[in-house]
């Protein structure tokens, strides 16, 4: 018989990724409007603001300079260059979510992905091995991804041009995630996306992997 009080949901380091326009950010703010216990991680940026982004809210948008301080003091659970500007994750505010039970999400480009995976597999935080979970939201096609940047009105030409030719790399990268989203349909698509919240909030911690 199993005593409710021995099976206590575990916290989630929940990584999401998808190439620029793939609609990762869409249902990931779906997924933070549904789960009360969730957080997003905000990462840090060299980038300039886009109208409408907060400082604090969308990111950090903080100078090289900054970026490279605490580069150097190992601030960041993860770091890469994406569209030739620096983006990285603040390993402090992650850590103390999951200390303090809460699901963590992070909305992040492959590279990070991958560097966050990469350091798990290594051992190198018990923790965080426990609570990872990634997924990666994939396009229906690359002419419906320029279709949906173009629309999205926030890149030049140029810009899209670097976006579309990053994601055709990105998307070779679907198969090192443990899960696979075809972002065709919002509404299909994010049913998925909560299902995999709900199911890793259900598996068993106990059974061997």
């Amino acid at each position: 018989m199993i005593n409710p009080k021995d099976k206590k949901d575990k916290p989630l380091l929940i990584v999401v990724s998808a190439p620029s326009g793939a609609g990762k950010t869409t249902l990931c703010n779906l997924l933070l409007n549904e789960f009360q216990n969730m957080t997003r991680s905000i990462s840090c940026t060299t980038r300039k603001k886009r109208q409408g982004e907060v400082h604090g809210r969308d990111y950090f948008f903080i100078t090289l300079p900054e970026y490279d301080k605490c580069l150097h003091r190992g601030k960041f659970l993860e770091s890469a260059a994406v569209h030739g500007h620096q983006y990285g994750t603040p390993r402090s505010p992650v850590l103390s979510a999951l200390a303090d039970g809460k699901d963590i999400l992070l909305v992040i480009d492959v590279q990070g992905a991958k560097i966050i995976r990469n350091n798990i597999k290594k051992g190198a935080d018990n923790n965080l091995k426990a609570a990872f979970v990634d997924v990666f939201v994939a396009p229906p096609s690359i002419k419906e991804l320029k279709k949906r940047l173009l629309k999205r009105g926030n890149d030049c030409p140029a810009e899209i041009k670097i976006r579309l030719t990053n994601a055709a790399r990105e998307l070779k990268a679907w198969r090192d995630f443990r899960y696979v989203i075809v972002n065709d349909r919002l509404e299909q698509a994010y049913k998925r996306l909560r299902s995999i919240v709900i199911a890793e909030h259900c598996r068993n911690v106990y059974a061997s992997r």
